[in-house]
């Protein structure tokens, strides 16, 4: 698994330059969730993490925006993670979180998170 969060937090690197609204614009507007709110078909939400990510894993896994999306989660809420984002629990997306503040800023550990 620890190569797969580094790929993902390496990954991020190409929307590292991007500004927070230029990050939220492109959710807003591109993104695969967005689309299905507006079309009022998103799916019913059960409360449970792991049901509700296999709701999403076929939503965010199509995502063209899904850098964007993990990137803003990251920068907006850090360690302090909510909801769904795609077919990660939220004990992954934290280690993900990890790795990417490390490649932000050079830290080690929660620390250096924004």
């Amino acid at each position: 698994m620890s190569k797969l969060f580094e790929r993902i937090a390496a990954d991020l690197d190409r929307v590292e330059s991007a500004p927070d609204e230029v990050l939220s614009d492109a959710v807003r507007h591109r993104g695969s969730c967005g689309w299905l709110d507006t079309a009022d078909a998103m799916p019913e939400w059960t409360g449970d993490d792991r049901a509700d990510r296999e709701l999403v894993k076929p939503i965010c896994g199509t995502c063209p925006v899904w850098r964007e999306c993990l990137e803003s989660e990251f920068r907006t809420h850090g360690y302090a993670l909510g909801g769904v984002w795609g077919p990660l629990p939220e004990n992954e997306r934290r280690a993900v979180l990890l790795l990417w503040s490390e490649r932000r800023d050079g830290t080690s550990g929660a620390g250096g998170l924004r």
